[in-house]
């Protein structure tokens, strides 16, 4: 089975770049983030008619996140528990069926968080912190488990082409990282790390000053496992393809595989 995750920058704008994607890597399951659309926009139709069962949690202009599954998906559960007055779209969580059983998959769009000192940056860290309360719930199930999304955190200094040009920025804070740690400590196995050891690796390339033809890019689409997950994990990498088409995301796929 292989799972991918994939901001996608606004669906309008990269539906048929999204297609061609997923007729070609064939994808099992599928996390999206930033899809800017909300669920009555959602083109439900068009991704249905390439074989996936679809759940979506959205809203107009900003955020939104989505579930696509070749596999039925028996139950999905819109936003993050711990602030019933945080709007944003930004997790969704799903089980579905496999074989011999389940998996729980959830796609993440963390805050940005910048800038620094003000309350973008507060609401980052909280939410942050509902995630790893989350997280230490859901590992209690003792079930695969994938938590994938943009998580807006450069884990380590080899993940990013200049830890000097990203030491302002929210997405390299010892707060920020100190967070992500947190949850990683729950037990939970960074796929790309428990396959890879090299450096530079990126799943992101801003748009400004040459930054994808230069290879300035930043690692921070992540695919964190439950260790129910990680002992089937076969294989995980990034797939830099779709960031060199006409009219791209600023990310690009990340993807594992698994044996269940």
């Amino acid at each position: 089975m292989k799972v991918s995750s994939f901001n996608v920058n606004s669906l309008k704008a990269r539906l048929g770049n999204l297609k061609d994607w997923l007729k070609k890597a064939s994808p099992d399951v599928v996390c999206l983030q930033e899809t800017k659309c909300t669920d009555d926009t959602f083109p439900r139709g068009e991704i249905e008619d390439l074989g996936y069962n679809v759940a979506f949690h959205g809203q107009k202009t900003y955020n939104g996140v989505a579930i696509l599954s070749k596999h039925p998906i028996d139950e999905a559960i819109p936003g993050l528990p711990g602030n019933d007055g945080d709007d944003h779209a930004r997790y969704l969580e799903a089980v579905i069926s496999i074989d011999g059983g389940a998996m729980r998959v959830a796609s993440i769009y963390l805050p940005n968080g910048n800038p620094i000192g003000t309350e973008k940056f507060s609401y980052k860290l909280a939410w942050m912190d509902r995630l790893i309360a989350h997280a230490k719930e859901l590992l209690k199930y003792e079930e695969p488990l994938i938590l994938a999304g943009d998580y807006n955190v450069i884990p380590m200094p080899e993940d990013c082409y200049d830890p000097i040009a990203w030491a302002g920025d929210a997405l390299f804070q010892p707060e920020s990282r100190a967070k992500f740690r947190e949850l990683l400590n729950l037990g939970l196995t960074d796929a790309f790390r428990a396959c890879h050891t090299e450096p530079h690796r990126y799943t992101f390339w801003d748009y400004q000053a040459g930054c994808w033809p230069k290879d300035k890019g930043i690692r921070i689409d992540h695919l964190l496992l439950s260790p129910q997950a990680a002992d089937r994990l076969r294989a995980c990498d990034i797939d830099k393809e779709p960031r060199g088409r006409e009219k791209p995301s600023d990310h690009t796929p990340i993807w594992a595989e698994f044996d269940f």
